[in-house]
C-alpha cells in the first residue's frame, strides 16, 4: 500500500530522538516520548487542517487525528509499513531497534525472579524470534492508548470537535457521538450505566495499516 501524504510527514521526532544509552531512563520515559510525539503531530494536523478542508470539505479533524494516532500505534508495536527513501529506511530501523531494546528491558524487569506471576509473564511475552517482543508491545499500547489520545486531543482548538461516527458508549438507545475534543464522555468518569469505558472513540489502531491507507486514499 502507498502511504498517504499525511504519513510521509508524521511528526515522530520525540520517538526518533529516544536515547536508550541510559536504558532505565528510556524505559520510564517511553510513554512521555510517545505522548509528546502524538501532541506535536496533532499540533501540525490542526494547524494545516483548514487549508486541507478547502479541497476536502467533508474532512473532520478528529478523523485525521485518529489516522495518525493509529500510525503511531503501529510504530510502537513494530508493524509500521512505511519505509520511505534510503535515509528514511535507516532512521526507521534505528527507531525500531531502540524500541526493541526498551521493550527487551521491560521484559527483563517483568520476568526477573521465579514466582508464579513472573513465570506466567515470561510465557506470555517470550520472544524467540528476532527480539521484537510483539505481544508485549501490543499490551503496552492497549494499556496506554487512552493516555496517548488525551495527549493528542488536548488542544482548545478541538472544542466541540466530533468523531465521524457514533462510537461512544451511550444509553439504551445506542452509541453516542463525541462532543468535546474528539473524546468520549468529555474525558469525565463514566456515569453509572454508561457504556463509556474510555475516552478513545476510534478503533483505527486495530485495523491493519494497509486497509486504513486504502480507505484514506479513497
Amino acid at each position: 500500500a502507498c502511504a498517504p501524504y499525511r504519513r510521509l510527514n508524521l511528526c515522530n521526532k520525540n520517538l526518533k530522538n529516544i536515547n536508550n544509552i541510559d536504558s532505565d531512563k528510556a524505559r520510564h520515559n517511553l510513554l512521555v516520548d510517545v505522548c509528546m510525539a502524538a501532541n506535536y503531530e496533532a499540533q501540525s494536523l490542526i494547524r494545516d487542517h483548514p487549508q486541507y478542508k478547502l479541497t476536502y470539505d467533508d474532512s473532520k479533524i478528529c478523523t485525521v487525528l485518529a489516522r495518525s494516532f493509529a500510525d503511531i500505534g503501529d510504530i510502537v508495536r513494530g508493524r509500521d509499513l512505511y519505509s520511505g527513501n534510503t535515509k528514511e529506511k535507516e532512521k526507521r530501523k534505528q527507531l525500531d531497534d531502540k524500541l526493541k531494546k526498551i521493550f527487551g528491558d521491560i521484559y527483563n524487569d517483568l520476568t526477573s525472579g521465579r514466582n508464579g506471576k513472573k513465570l506466567a509473564l515470561q510465557k506470555r511475552y517470550q520472544d524467540e524470534i528476532g527480539g521484537n517482543f510483539f505481544k508485549l508491545r501490543e499490551d503496552w499500547w492497549t494499556e496506554n492508548r487512552e493516555t496517548v489520545w488525551k495527549a493528542m486531543t488536548c488542544s482548545d482548538d478541538l472544542k466541540d470537535a466530533s468523531y465521524f461516527r457514533a462510537t461512544c458508549g451511550g444509553d439504551r438507545q445506542g452509541p453516542s457521538q463525541t462532543h468535546n475534543k474528539c473524546r468520549c464522555g468529555d474525558g469525565k468518569k463514566p456515569r453509572k450505566g454508561s457504556g463509556d469505558v474510555n475516552i478513545v472513540p476510534t478503533y483505527f489502531d486495530y485495523v491493519p495499516q494497509f486497509l486504513r491507507w486504502f480507505e484514506e486514499w479513497a
